[in-house]
């Protein structure tokens, strides 16, 4: 199950770097390109996560891999899912091997089922299409990978919780910090209420939080902050004067 998932992962980086060629080489003949809407990084990780799913959902359901692949939700979760005790036991027992290090980045694409990875997606994408025509792919792949990485530090720092964190909204929570620091840039430059750039995430934790003290749950909430955060941070360092063209579109608006 594990060589599965990580086939998946490598054929995605790799549609990531076809994408983006087949986008160069079409702009060079003076086409449109048919993803031109969508960065190849943001659709790259998009597919990644969609075809993991796919796997998992179809195995759970009996059309691939024969009955053992009832359980490859439950492999993949304890084979890539990351815990909240992990690090405090790396530190302890000096044990920084790539087995347990790779949980930082691939909770990320692991997810409790189809609704939970759609919802992912769709914040992907919209939210990646929109730091990425600003920033670019790389910065797009950069706060994807660092802020799941620095989320799930922070779940294990603060929390210390035993069940198990997935999923990839600590990463796409990531994204809508960037998103969130170039509203705060454009509204302040334009004249506007900045504070209006914290609508979405206020939103979002509000809900989170509201459902954890209705109906119960994780304090996975702790690493979707904690991806926001570093997003915000990292988003200056990222632009290198992208925010002149961002400035110039919200003047016209």
């Amino acid at each position: 199950m594990a060589a599965i998932l990580w086939i998946f992962l490598l054929a995605g980086l790799t549609e990531s770097l076809f994408l983006r060629q087949e986008s160069q080489a079409m702009r060079d003949d003076g086409l449109q390109p048919t993803f031109n809407a969508l960065p190849p990084a943001v659709a790259a990780l998009a597919v990644v996560i969609f075809m993991i799913e796919v796997i998992l959902a179809l195995g759970a359901r009996g059309y691939v891999g024969g009955p053992a692949a009832i359980g490859w939700r439950t492999e993949a979760i304890r084979e890539f899912a990351f815990y909240g005790p992990l690090l405090a036991w790396i530190i302890e027992t000096g044990n920084w091997t790539p087995e347990h290090l790779r949980r930082f980045v691939t909770y990320s694409f692991v997810h409790q089922g189809f609704a939970h990875a759609t919802f992912v997606i769709v914040f992907l994408l919209a939210m990646g299409k929109l730091v990425g025509e600003v920033l670019g792919n790389l910065a797009v792949l950069v706060l994807f990978f660092c802020c799941g990485t620095f989320g799930a530090l922070i779940f294990a720092g603060l929390t210390r919780d035993e069940f198990p964190l997935i999923g990839g909204f600590p990463s796409v929570y990531g994204l809508i910090g960037a998103y969130t620091f170039l509203l705060w840039v454009g509204y302040g430059a334009t004249g506007q209420n900045q504070y209006r750039a914290f609508t979405l995430i206020g939103f979002l934790l509000g809900i989170q939080l509201g459902f954890a003290i209705i109906f119960g749950g994780s304090n996975d909430w702790v690493a979707d902050a904690a991806g926001f955060a570093l997003g915000f941070v990292l988003a200056p360092a990222l632009a290198r004067g992208a925010f002149r063209g961002l400035l110039d579109r919200m003047r016209r608006r």
